[in-house]
């Protein structure tokens, strides 16, 4: 039996702006004059990883989850016309934000969007009324084995350390990131691995992502003011982790405690990719740090 009429149920629209010259397909749901929730997705996926939690949101708040230049329907534009960088993402996504009339909204940040997002809140932390991160790092206690051919990388940008990082793009580990850590993985849907290699494999986008590697060093050395404006302004935040996580372990979620005591942790029985198989935690939770925060 419905519980509701079907005029309250959020439909999702699937829209492109145009953003620098680059056009940036996002997903966009419930009330433009609703309280705002920005979800920025992670590495190897796109806005396709919220596509079961936008309608969740949408019913009181207005939801917006964005592609990033490289990834899933947004513009890929050559490398020799767009510099690929967590700082140029950070500048299109306020831009977006900008041309949508958003002037304050909580941030959902998983992954990549974590150093995109935090660049936002150093940029204008009087328009972010919160944070939810779902293993989106800012802290070196995140940054484990996992990072060893990286941090190699880092230190010389090579032929031959950027050889060592293609596995990284194959599907073998595009699946190994959903499924990694998870009890249940009747509880994952497929279509997440085939969708994000269909993407992977364009023409040209190894290299971009083999850039984005490189450029990650960057989010590193920005970790220290990304802490600082924790501890300064203490934005409300929600840490809900999955613990099994390989790429970002455990012990960056607990490191978030260190500079805002009064932040939430929810530490699952999840991996990397912890809202494909706990939603039904991971949704209740938001809902009520929401509730709170507006």
């Amino acid at each position: 039996m419905l519980t509701k009429s079907p005029s309250t149920y959020p439909v999702t629209h699937h829209r492109t702006k145009t953003i620098k010259d680059i056009d940036i397909f996002y997903r966009e749901a419930g009330s433009p004059s609703a309280p705002a929730v920005v979800l920025l997705h992670g590495f190897p996926t796109s806005s396709h990883m919220f596509r079961n939690l936008i309608p969740f949101l949408a019913d009181e708040y207005h939801v917006i989850a964005p592609d990033l230049p490289g990834f899933g329907l947004s513009g890929m534009p050559p490398r020799e016309d767009f510099e690929y960088s967590f700082a140029n993402f950070a500048d299109i996504v306020d831009e977006l934000l900008e041309t949508l009339e958003v002037d304050r909204y909580v941030l959902y940040v998983m992954d990549y969007g974590a150093p995109t997002g935090f660049r936002l809140a150093l940029k204008h932390p009087d328009r972010v009324a919160g944070i939810v991160t779902q293993n989106g790092n800012a802290y070196e206690d995140g940054l484990q084995g996992f990072w060893d051919p990286i941090r190699a990388l880092w230190k010389e940008n090579s032929p031959q350390n950027r050889d060592a990082l293609r596995p990284f793009m194959s599907l073998e580990i595009t699946k190994f990131q959903y499924l990694d850590g998870v009890a249940d993985q009747s509880r994952i849907d497929p279509s997440n691995w085939i969708v994000d290699q269909h993407f992977l494999d364009r023409p040209g986008n190894e290299e971009i992502q083999l850039d984005l590697f490189y450029d990650y060093r960057n989010n590193v050395a920005l970790y220290p003011k990304f802490q600082e404006y924790f501890r300064e302004y203490k934005p409300p935040m929600l840490v809900a982790w999955g613990a099994k996580d390989s790429i970002f372990p455990a012990a960056g979620a607990n490191a978030f405690l260190r500079d805002n005591p009064d932040a939430e942790l929810h530490l699952l029985d999840s991996g990397h990719f912890a809202f494909e198989d706990k939603a039904d935690v991971i949704v209740p939770l938001m809902r009520d740090f929401l509730g709170r925060v507006y």
